[in-house]
This record gives C-alpha cells, structure tokens and sequence, in this order.
C-alpha cells in the first residue's frame, strides 16, 4: 500500500488541493455581500462550493486509482455522452445572460461545455496515439478527429459561449501540434481555421461584443459603462499593492467589481492580499502546468503523454485568458480561474484531470521501476511519435 502511495506524484495531489481550498476561503470572502443581497445567507457560495469540492475530491480520488489507458475503451461512451449533453442543452437548458449553456436540476447546476473540454481531449489524445504509424498522412491521419472536434466547437458557439469555444480550440491545437504531424499539414490548418473565423465574425459580431473590445482596450472612454468593470479591477488591484487591505477588506467587492467570487476573483485576491497573493496563486497554477508537461515527456505511451499535454494546456491556457481579461489584456469572456473561481462543473473537472495525470505519473512510474528483462533480439519499436520530417523518435 506504501509503495503504491510512493509511485504517485505528490506535488500535483498537494498543489491542487491547496489551491482549491485557497478558493473556497476567498469565495467566502468574496461572496459574502453579493450573497445577502440575492436574498441568501452570507454563506451560501461558500457552502455550495464545499458541497462541489467534496463531490470533486470523490472525482479525484477514483480517476487517480482508475487506469487511465481504459478511457481508451470507453471513448465512444464518452464522446456519445458529450454530444448528447451539448445537443440537450440547446433545447432544455436554462439560459443566463443571453446563453443557454447549462443544465438546471434545481438542487444542482451543470455546465456541458466544462465536461466537453476533458472529453475532447480524451478524444484527441486517443485518435492521434492509435495514428502515429500513419500521422504524415493528412486524410487519413490528421482530418478524421478534426471532424468531431468541429463539431464540438459548432454546438458551443451555438449556446453561444464564445469564450469556453475558444479554450477548445486552443486546447485542440495543442494536442495536435503534440501528436507530431508534418508542418506542411499544420500550415493548412492554421490557413483553414484563419479562413473559417474570417467567414464566421460576421455573424458572430454583436454590439455586446464590440462593448467588450472597447472596455478591455479603451476602458477610461466610457467608464460609466463598457469600461466600468475594467476600471473596477484595475483599482482593487492598485489598491491591494504589495501585502493587500487584508483578508476579507476588500471594497470592490461590496458592489463595485462584476462577479467578484467568479470571473473576477484574481482582483479581489490582489485587493486583499496584494501581489504576494497574486504571486502565490500564479506559481500554483504554473507548478500544475509544468510539472503536467514534465509528466507528459517522461511517460511512455503516445496516449498518456497526448492526454497529459491536453490536460496541462487546457489548465494554462484557461488561467492566463482569465488574468488576461482581469488586466486588459484580453476582453472579458467570462472564463473561471482554475480551481479557485466559483463554479461546480469547472472543479469537478480540473480535479478529475488531476486525478488522470497522477494516475498517468504512477503508472509510468512503476513501469520504470520494474526490471527490464535481457532480451537480446531487437524489436521494433511500436510506441513511438512521428515528426514532422517523417522519421520517428522514441519516448
């Protein structure tokens, strides 16, 4: 039983879990003023997101023992269950601020696009390992998952959720980057995907999202209005300075900041805490990100190391749109800090994609530990990546 403890990588159990539990504390803190004026307890966000974390620890704990290579087996479940979740939430799904992307049961809230993110990446990762004999081959290596990914993408835009559609073809991208294909047909997809999101602004351009532009890059041009909220972020973070007002001091909370306990958590972390807290937050994620990526190159399948890579992306690239658009970087989408927003549906799912890539860590760990049998006959080496030149190279 030690042993098998042994083989699991501690800093991504401890990391997460500590992150998560920083959350719940600045969630309460956070949420309290908002919570009273809806009519609630003061404690009502921090008992909801407890009652997630327990259910996300469950989620944690099974993907940590569950082999991870039987995802494989079950993909066609899985990317079924997906698709039937986004098709139904079109249809029956309860719609807030003008988009239709969760499921409410009353009790409990569910957002599909969060599941979709770790089902895709199942997906990928599985489709592109089975394909590295053939990855140079445009038809029949690289298109066919790219079929499914695009329809994915076309029933989140439909909800719509701008914003989560675009941390999936992020992630897509990194995954079939990874996978090894040829640069050639990397070229053409980039050129295609430019081609479809020319074709598709048009249609995807409302006066709303042109306020969202103007508020993160003009924000002091209507501060009453599309730069309000900007602006507000911009003072709880000059306010917090280096240490911050102190726990649960926090001003722009009481009112000021836009969903303070969600979307614009960070702000409320640098009010009170400062940049030391900012600083402590950001080195979390990025140790998640990177030991994720460090996991990915020492494991010894194409499957595990596409799937760790998937996971670590969708990690990083979801944290730094959420910072961007809380400094001006990037406009406001609306994207939950990993791990430490508020939001059931995105803990469950970043503690379940924790859980895989320890299960990842301890498998590959106890087969390097195993003693290698004295083979003396070569043979062929069957897991390997292709690159983009055609040759093969071996984890």
């Amino acid at each position: 039983m030690i042993q098998k403890l042994k083989s699991y990588d501690f800093t991504l159990m401890i990391t997460p879990i500590l992150l998560a539990m920083f959350g719940i504390v600045m969630i309460y803190s956070a949420s309290m003023v908002i919570a009273v004026v809806e009519g609630h307890e003061s404690s009502h966000y921090l008992v909801k997101q407890i009652q997630w974390f327990s259910m996300a620890m469950v989620g944690f704990i099974f993907t940590s023992i569950f082999p991870y290579r039987y995802y494989q087996k079950l993909m066609k479940l899985i990317i079924l269950i997906i698709v039937v979740l986004l098709v139904g939430v079109l249809f029956f799904g309860n719609e807030v601020n003008g988009s239709k992307s969760w499921f409410n049961f009353g009790f409990i809230s569910m957002q599909p696009a969060e599941f979709a993110k770790l089902g895709l990446i199942m997906y990928l990762a599985s489709v592109y390992s089975k394909k590295q004999a053939y990855i140079n081959e445009f038809n029949r290596g690289v298109l066919p998952p790219l079929i499914l990914t695009a329809i994915v993408l076309g029933l989140i835009i439909s909800q719509p959720d701008i914003g989560t559609a675009a941390i999936i073809f992020m992630i897509a991208c990194s995954v079939i980057f990874s996978s090894g294909i040829r640069f050639k047909h990397l070229t053409i997809l980039v050129l295609v995907g430019l081609a479809l999101v020319a074709f598709a602004i048009p249609s995807m351009v409302t006066d709303e999202r042109i306020a969202r532009f103007d508020g993160a890059y003009q924000p002091f041009e209507d501060p009453q209005d599309d730069g309000y909220h900007l602006i507000q972020s911009y003072l709880a973070i000059g306010v917090g300075g280096l240490t911050g007002e102190g726990l649960g001091q926090s001003v722009q909370k009481l009112g000021y900041l836009l969903e303070p306990h969600t979307d614009f958590i960070m702000a409320v972390i640098a009010e009170e805490l400062g940049f030391v807290g900012v600083i402590i937050v950001v080195g979390m994620l990025s140790v998640i990100v990177l030991r994720g990526l460090f996991i990915s190159k020492k494991c010894s399948d194409s499957f595990g190391a596409l799937l760790a890579i998937g996971i670590s992306s969708m990690i990083g690239i979801q944290a730094f749109i959420n910072l961007g658009a809380i400094s001006g970087i990037l406009p406001i989408t609306g994207v939950p800090l990993p791990f430490v927003s508020y939001g059931g549906s995105s803990l469950l799912v970043m503690m379940i994609s924790m859980g895989i890539i320890n299960n990842i860590a301890k498998t590959n760990k106890q087969k390097e530990q195993q003693p290698v049998p004295v083979n003396t006959k070569e043979e062929p080496e069957t897991n390997v990546f292709k690159n983009r030149g055609g040759k093969t190279w071996v984890r």
